[in-house]
């Protein structure tokens, strides 16, 4: 019997770019020791952290810590939350998806890991 090639569901695409950002994630630099969760909204996907750091949430609840969302032209946009106004806040925008990621793990500038 000869195999068939079946083109992935939209489904399977989803599972395996949260499987990505979840292989990034374990790469960060900032809060090792905490698993974010990694959820699929629409097109986009939300990343949620236990507060480590308590000046968000002084129980150290689960917060939101960044938004990648799909653009148009193939580009993707990093968001980081803003706390205060409860809104995304455009950082980064790349075709790259992986170069993203690495701004998000690395956090040179702490807009995400709070």
């Amino acid at each position: 019997m000869a195999a068939t090639s079946v083109a992935p569901t939209s489904a399977q695409v989803l599972d395996l770019v949260v499987r990505r950002v979840e292989r990034a994630l374990k790469e960060r630099v900032r809060y090792r020791y905490v698993k974010p969760l990694v959820l699929h909204e629409g097109e986009s996907y939300r990343i949620q952290s236990p507060c480590c750091s308590r000046k968000v949430d002084p129980s150290g609840g689960l917060i939101d810590i960044a938004l990648l969302a799909p653009q148009e032209g193939s580009l993707w946009c990093l968001c980081s939350r803003d706390h205060t106004n409860q809104t995304w806040r455009p950082q980064h925008q790349d075709t790259s998806l992986d170069a993203l990621l690495d701004i998000l793990c690395l956090d040179s500038e702490h807009q995400f890991w709070v």
